[in-house]
């Protein structure tokens, strides 16, 4: 069972994998965890109950929204906590760089609930709100303008490259017909505008008609790819010899990043196939705990039906990792 933690009436949310994350990083008395993605606090309560009252927290998360639940969670800990407001694809290469080891670091990707249920942040397609989508309030490029001031081909090629859209191309056209007449301000005209660009059988099909065109805004808004890309080194530099890295993804983009790095890195040698022994000498710097991620069982999917995209990938950081 789990620890005494955050209740989701308290959190907000309800932390995803919750007991295969606690598992998969095996947080020890004594030691450093970072969790680069706070939000709401539900995966950083956990971990540092089991500290034990010994070791430090160093929490990460770019939503000036996240200091009030980190408050909370520091009050009720003994452990040394520290927040740190900021995209993680640029606060783990900082801390990196300063010498910060760790010996378990957990970036759990996507949107939170605390921002998905705030109709006013403009992340649901479900509920009509002006159309942000910032994860940090105070950067300048809200969807928004996203929307209002790229141009068709622009469009087109985030929604199928960050929403694997199939009417990429139609929708964009759309939004750009539309916009000459009036600028979209709220996501319920922007839901409206997908719904009239694509053939009436799709607005039937698998999920809502707008969830990929919503996600390839969030993440061109965000950077998030970018900054996936740019954590993932810097969180294993930071890394102690047997330190454990674990990342929760939530679509098969974030996810096909962390499996090539992850696989990348257990490699080790990058010799051609046809060379008879090993002449470049690199080894391998991570050690997959599983060789496929670990999925949300059928009782946590009922009860938290967010979870059902969520996939954990956890590896451990080789002494050859040190090099």
């Amino acid at each position: 069972m789990l620890p005494n933690v955050l209740q989701p009436k308290e959190a907000d949310h309800v932390p995803v994998l919750a007991e295969e994350v606690r598992s998969g990083l095996d947080v020890q008395p004594g030691e450093t965890i970072v969790d680069a993605t706070f939000g709401a606090g539900g995966h950083a309560s956990i971990l540092a109950a089991d500290l034990h009252g010994k070791g430090k927290l160093i929490a990460i998360d770019r939503d000036p929204t996240a200091r009030t639940y980190f408050e909370r969670l520091a009050k009720r800990s003994t452990v040394n906590t520290r927040l740190l407001r900021g995209d993680f694809g640029v606060v783990l290469p900082q801390l990196a760089e300063n010498g910060v080891r760790a010996d378990a670091i957990l970036l759990d990707l996507g949107v939170s609930s605390m921002q998905l249920d705030r109709p006013e942040r403009g992340f649901s397609y479900a509920t009509d709100a002006p159309l942000d989508m910032r994860m940090d309030p105070t950067q300048d490029v809200s969807a928004s303008d996203v929307v209002n001031t790229w141009d068709e081909r622009e469009l087109a090629t985030i929604f199928r490259r960050y929403g694997e859209e199939r009417y990429a191309r139609q929708i964009a056209r759309a939004i750009v017909r539309r916009r000459r007449e009036q600028p979209f301000e709220r996501t319920g005209e922007l839901v409206d505008t997908i719904k009239c660009a694509i053939p009436a059988p799709a607005r039937f099909g698998e999920g809502h008609p707008a969830k990929r065109v919503f996600q390839a805004l969030r993440i061109a808004v965000n950077g998030e790819l970018d900054s996936l890309e740019s954590a993932l080194p810097s969180a294993l530099e930071m890394l102690r010899p047997g330190g454990r890295l674990g990342v929760i993804s939530f679509h098969s983009l974030e996810d096909r990043i962390v499996k090539r790095f992850m696989r990348e890195r257990e490699r080790g040698c990058t010799c051609p196939p046809d060379f008879p022994v090993c002449v470049c000498g690199n080894e391998p710097e991570l050690r997959a705990l599983q060789r496929r991620p670990v999925r949300p069982g059928q009782a946590e999917v009922a009860a938290n039906p967010r979870s059902a995209s969520a996939r954990l990938r956890v590896a451990v950081k080789t002494e050859a990792g040190e090099a």
